[in-house]
């Protein structure tokens, strides 16, 4: 079957057997009826489902709410395909991350044309903007804060070599190094202009602490831990989301994308993620991790987070000029977000002398 993007239309008509068919072997039921589909719109790179399921016994009897999450048909070059991502979500599931459960994976794309993989839906508000700006999500925000530490402490206590994920790049000596040239070679490759880009890839080359024998620790990040990438409720988190960026790394990778100026929307004043300020995230890690945490450490990688979400903006929008996805959301995403990033940029890094004039 070709399907190069769901509809509710298709995936209740033609995809419909094939996708029932699924349901049934996989649950051990009876039979397996889809009673509604509607389209989760906040990701931005995989498409997501909800599912309401009748299943006829089995192991989950009853009606069923799930998500479907499929390959898009274009990518980010770092993204995870569905299998690699469900295999990572099974791995954070088991080690108690609070994350939907995963139940199934299908790598036939006779199916729904491409990979899938189905979870748990979970309620609760995701888009960054309005958990930020809606003070009645996520209870009391200092608590929440704190409570999103933790997780990322639970994450991190994941290392290498961890069954399950052999499938992730091998750690670098020098991730800090490695993700700076990874950067510069996707600028070149572009084939346009960003020379604040340029310039704060410079200067995080020349003001980079310097690389460890060990290579330093290496963890399981989940590399794209934000605003915007968990779900809350009135009285708190219900549950982590969008695994597709995990990776090998240095955890303060993680802390630094989390509090980077550019996830916190409409408070830029609450430093942690736009919920509250650094010191209780800052303790919940802790808490949880028995690291502590280097601020100005965090600091440097906030500067590399606003790098690497330039490039992955760019990429974005080439998804669109390649011809392989046509999105006006992709499109605009390579246009209006790099300028920011680029200021910011600019602002963190400018020489001394800059700021007097």
């Amino acid at each position: 079957m070709t399907l190069n993007l769901l509809t509710e239309a298709n995936l209740l008509t033609e995809a419909r057997p094939a996708l029932e068919g699924f349901l049934k072997e996989s649950s051990g039921a009876r039979a397996a009826r889809i009673v509604k589909a509607a389209p989760l719109t906040d990701g931005a790179i995989q498409e997501n489902w909800r599912l309401e399921i009748d299943f006829d016994g089995g192991v989950l009897p009853g009606r069923q709410d799930l998500v479907l999450r499929r390959d898009a048909p274009t990518k980010v070059a770092a993204s995870l395909n569905r299998a690699e991502e469900f295999a990572v979500l099974r791995v954070v599931w088991r080690a108690g991350v609070t994350v939907p459960e995963p139940l199934w994976l299908c790598t036939d794309s006779q199916v729904l044309g491409a990979p899938f993989f189905l979870m748990r839906w979970i309620a609760g508000v995701a888009l960054g903007r309005k958990v930020v700006a809606s003070p009645s999500l996520g209870g009391d925000r200092e608590a929440l804060a704190g409570r999103l530490g933790e997780e990322l402490a639970k994450i991190h206590r994941i290392t290498p070599p961890e069954p399950g994920l052999g499938f992730l790049a091998k750690p670098v000596p020098d991730p800090l190094r490695h993700a700076i040239k990874s950067y510069r070679v996707f600028l070149d490759q572009l084939g346009r202009p960003h020379p604040g880009l340029e310039w704060g890839l410079r200067w995080c080359e020349t003001h980079a602490p310097p690389a460890g024998d060990d290579g330093g620790e290496v963890v399981l990040l989940h590399q794209d831990f934000r605003s915007g990438n968990y779900l809350v409720d009135a009285r708190g988190l219900t549950a982590v989301l969008d695994w597709e960026f995990a990776g090998w790394g240095d955890p303060i990778a993680d802390l630094g994308w989390f509090c980077a100026k550019c996830w916190r929307y409409s408070r830029p004043d609450l430093e942690a993620g736009g919920i509250a300020a650094r010191a209780p995230f800052y303790r919940g890690y802790e808490r949880a991790s028995g690291r502590k945490v280097d601020a100005e450490a965090v600091a440097f990688w906030e500067i590399i987070a606003h790098l690497r979400w330039a490039v992955i903006a760019l990429q974005q929008g080439a998804r669109t000029l390649s011809g392989g996805e046509e999105s006006l959301e992709l499109a605009l995403t390579g246009r209006l977000y790099p300028p920011e990033l680029e200021l910011e940029i600019l602002h963190r890094t400018a020489p001394e002398i800059w700021r007097t004039l």
